[in-house]
């Protein structure tokens, strides 16, 4: 079992997926844990980066399609927001 704990923004280090069969605690802010699957962590975790490459003009592989010139590579996604309750 992995455990997380969630910060003060409400988010947990999360930089890759984890297999789906695993069960992975999460201490949150408010005193509450819950423990939940790799799958629903997964979900969270590409709902970030869709919303990341959206924000920032990428496509859905992470490039961008601009003209190309120097730029910095750091197109990933370190940290997920979760909450209590949060659905499978």
């Amino acid at each position: 079992m992995i455990t997380l704990q969630q910060d003060a923004e409400g988010f947990v280090r999360m930089n890759r997926h984890y297999p789906a069969s695993v069960r992975i605690a999460i201490a949150f802010n408010d005193g509450t844990s819950g423990i939940y699957s790799g799958k629903a962590l997964n979900a969270a975790y590409d709902a970030a980066v869709a919303e990341f490459r959206a924000k920032n003009g990428l496509d859905a592989r992470g490039f961008d399609r601009k003209p190309a010139a120097r730029t910095n590579s750091g197109n990933r996604v370190d940290f997920v927001r979760v909450h209590p309750g949060m659905g499978e």
